[in-house]
């Protein structure tokens, strides 16, 4: 019984990367924003128990509060973990791809409470007219613990979020290819002016 259990358990597996892959390039999530899709899928739940996956869509006021992010972690490895919207201010125009939304990085195993927040949590905030818009999650397995010379973002700027590129960034401090990720898709609702304003406060 056990050795029929293994291969349907690499069935499943390889099922739900291919299909992971398959979301992720009928939405020109690859190649837009990274060049290969993960092959496990980012568990992203919202306090109101809805999951971000397969680029289902949520509206702004669903994903206005930081969500609950888990994966399988290893102990004693960090991890990155970013949000990033591709379609800014639209994707017929992303003329500010991408706009960085949350980059969470030396996560100690998945506690994101131990992470150091470079760019704080925002959610969606698509302009009115600019229909849907893609938001991706990331997560890097980092080498080891690593110094990043980054700015630090609260949530209530916009400083540096926009023209981000999750793939420099993951370039640059050599993170490698992408673990795990997901993605939902928003359009404009009546919260994204109260999160515009909230983006101006200093």
């Amino acid at each position: 019984m056990f050795l029929v259990l293994i291969p349907l358990m690499s069935c499943v597996l390889a099922i739900q990367a291919g299909s992971l892959e398959e979301v992720f390039r009928s939405n020109q999530v690859v190649p837009d924003v990274i060049a290969q899709a993960p092959d496990q899928l980012l568990k992203v739940t919202y306090s109101n128990g809805l999951v971000a996956k397969d680029g289902v869509e949520f509206t702004p006021t669903q994903v206005k509060d930081q969500p609950q992010v888990e994966w399988d972690a290893q102990p004693g490895d960090f991890y990155t973990l970013i949000m990033t919207d591709p379609d800014a201010p639209s994707r017929a125009e992303p003329k500010f791809r991408e706009f960085k939304h949350w980059v969470l990085v030396n996560i100690a195993g998945n506690d994101l409470t131990t992470g150091d927040a470079i760019a704080e949590y925002i959610g969606s905030g698509p302009p009115q007219g600019t229909g849907l818009h893609r938001y991706v999650f990331l997560l890097y397995k980092q080498p080891g613990k690593l110094q990043f010379d980054e700015e630090r973002v609260s949530n209530k700027s916009r400083k540096d979020r926009p023209k981000f590129s999750a793939a420099k960034f993951a370039e640059k401090y050599k993170l490698g290819n992408v673990v795990a990720g997901t993605f939902y898709q928003a359009q404009y609702d009546d919260y994204v002016p109260k999160l515009h304003k909230q983006l101006s406060e200093n």
